[in-house]
């Protein structure tokens, strides 16, 4: 068919188009693209990227697509050595002087990435020497895998011939390891995840030349079996060698005590400038906050200063069953509400339009007793499943009270906005620069913000925020003290139910998560700690009345993680050195 190009309606959508894409470049000319990137933007993607194409290279490459996890080898470890040698020699030759604050965040919080993964890698290194008399095996395994890399040429037999080998030294450690009385817990993750990367490994290898090379296929499946379940054997004994303690206090949650030097390690890696035990302090003051708040609520309520009956009769004032989704709609709705009328923050149609509700299943209850989110609100309560204690339990600790504040830390303008936004704005520090004392930070700060500003509106609502805020300064306390030997899984129970109010189940799951699960041993004190930081720096500018509430939340939660010294860094225009190490003093004891 002609085109007709003098149609005049051709031509209305000619022009239309043209404008809408005048309009799009607009509007691209007038975006601050120091909102998305900065000049290290690129030495952060190929740095994460490099680390990437290593480990693809250098770890098993299973048949199918794809790449899978494991302990890093020797070889592998070396060669990350060198990434990491170069990167950091790049780093040291950069112009620091031309960066803007933004981008000298970028650096320093890089240059501490490459230096702490050089130093993993250093470790890693260190433990393989210091354990391969339990890996006498491995040296054959690895270089039957380093000639499947490339395809190399092997003889069947041969290949037979070593795996045989290599089996009889699996067992002759086997063997061995009866005699072994205790290894360090440590030890024996190290040496199982090894084991479990060279059995990969072995199967890689032996999945590539398997039914492709006929006298391969001839001579090695048999020997190779045998070795795959040596390997198995293996792994499986080494765990029951562990000095890891599941502890006898009654309570059956396991766990490991770091030390109060790994902890003050980890609070300055996350650029925290407090110790543990200033931490410590920071809880008692908090926590004596809180009670004197309660105690008003309390007496207001008619109850006196006995707070833990007024907590009583606000946990009793659960929903009936089925009923809970249309509570977190009410309260959602609240707190949209409240936070437009206020002025506080924009939150994008979109963000509020797609956030989604699922339940939780039975079994996530045990260790999650409250609803959790991000890009939906997964609502813990009852099932028909639960005996009438649980069901009764989770009812009471999820009351209309206690889940006034936590809809909006949960959903916006809570994780769920920062899914939303860490897609659109700095994305790579999402991936790079991950720390619980931004992601539990941010929520937490509104948390205190929303009380602060009067959201809770009669001394019930005060209550159920404050019991949070009870349970965040308690999070603290307990993993503190287990961290540092002085409580066991136990007591720490006990504290949740007997100083803060929580059903015992409830703690019971809170105890065991924080010890048992894959939460590092700071992620549970980052929520008020993180939130605090945000709420000084808040007071701060916005405060003194150089922001608005609506500019100062915008500008946080499009600069994506960060640590929030670095937070306040960018927003106070700071000029930091290169070797830059915490040094922010947000809390004020006096």
């Amino acid at each position: 068919m002609k085109k007709n190009n003098n149609n005049p309606n051709v031509k209305r959508f000619i022009v239309i188009g043209v404008l809408c894409i005048a309009s799009s470049l607009t509007d691209a000319q007038d975006m601050d693209l120091y909102q998305h990137t900065t000049a290290i933007e690129p030495y952060i993607i190929q740095y994460r990227h490099d680390l990437e194409a290593v480990n693809y290279f250098y770890g098993p490459m299973p048949k199918n697509w794809g790449f899978q996890q494991s302990a890093a080898s020797p070889e592998q470890i070396n060669r990350l050595l060198k990434i990491d040698a170069d990167y950091l020699t790049q780093l040291k030759g950069f112009d620091y002087k031309r960066l803007n604050t933004s981008g000298q965040v970028d650096y320093v919080l890089l240059n501490q990435k490459v230096q702490r993964h050089q130093e993993e890698c250093q470790e890693a290194l260190a433990s393989y020497e210091r354990l391969k008399s339990y890996l006498p095996f491995a040296e054959n395994i690895l270089q039957f895998e380093k000639q499947r890399r490339r395809g190399a040429a092997v003889v069947g037999k041969d290949i037979a011939i070593l795996l045989e080998k290599t089996r009889d030294q699996v067992d002759e450690v086997i063997q061995k390891l009866e005699n072994v009385t205790t290894i360090e817990s440590a030890d024996v993750n190290f040496l199982v995840n090894m084991v479990e990367s060279l059995r990969i490994r072995l199967e890689s290898a032996f999945d590539f030349y398997n039914g492709y090379d006929p006298m391969f296929t001839w001579w090695v499946p048999k020997s190779y079996e045998s070795l795959n379940e040596k390997l198995i054997q293996y792994k499986s004994a080494l765990p029951a060698k562990s000095n890891w303690k599941v502890f006898n206090d009654g309570s059956d949650i396991g766990g490991q005590p770091i030390g109060k030097v790994a902890l003050n390690k980890k609070l300055r890696a996350e650029m925290i400038a407090y110790d543990a035990d200033e931490l410590l302090r920071i809880a008692d003051k908090e926590w004596a906050w809180c009670v004197a708040e309660l105690l008003k609520a309390s007496r207001e309520m008619g109850f006196g200063d006995d707070w833990k009956a007024a907590q009583e009769k606000v946990k009793n004032t659960y929903v009936p069953e089925g009923q809970q989704p249309g509570l977190i709609n009410a309260l959602y709705d609240r707190g949209q509400a409240f936070i437009k009328e206020h002025d506080l923050i924009v939150i994008p149609e979109l963000a509020d339009e797609t956030w989604g509700m699922i339940m939780m299943t039975p079994e996530r209850q045990l260790v999650n007793p409250f609803f959790t989110g991000g890009r939906e609100i997964s609502i813990s309560y009852p099932t028909n499943t639960m005996t009438y204690e649980q069901k009764m339990m989770s009812m009471r600790g999820n009351n209309p009270h206690f889940s006034l504040g936590t809809v909006q830390h949960e959903l916006n303008p809570g994780h769920h906005l920062q899914y939303f936004m860490n897609k659109r704005y700095k994305p790579y520090r999402e991936e790079n620069f991950n720390t619980p004392f931004w992601t539990e930070g941010w929520t937490l700060y509104w948390e205190l913000l929303l009380y602060r500003m009067g959201f809770a509106k009669t001394p019930e609502e005060r209550i159920g925020m404050l019991f949070w805020r009870m349970h965040r300064c308690a999070r603290i306390t307990f993993s503190i003290k287990f961290h540092l030997g002085e409580w066991t899984p136990q007591q720490c129970v006990d504290y949740l139910v007997n100083q803060v109010g929580h059903e015992p189940a409830n703690a019971h799951g809170e105890v065991k998560r924080s010890f048992e699960g894959s939460y590092d041993p700071l992620y549970q004190l980052a929520y008020l700690i993180g939130g605090l930081q945000l709420l000084s720096i808040s007071d701060e500018l916005v405060g003194s009345g150089k922001m608005s509430y609506t500019e100062f939340h915008d500008r946080v939660i499009k600069e994506n993680y960060l640590p929030m010294e670095m937070v306040r860094a960018i927003l106070t225009n700071q000029k930091l050195e290169p070797n830059h190490q915490a040094k922010w003093k947000f809390y004020n004891f006096k």
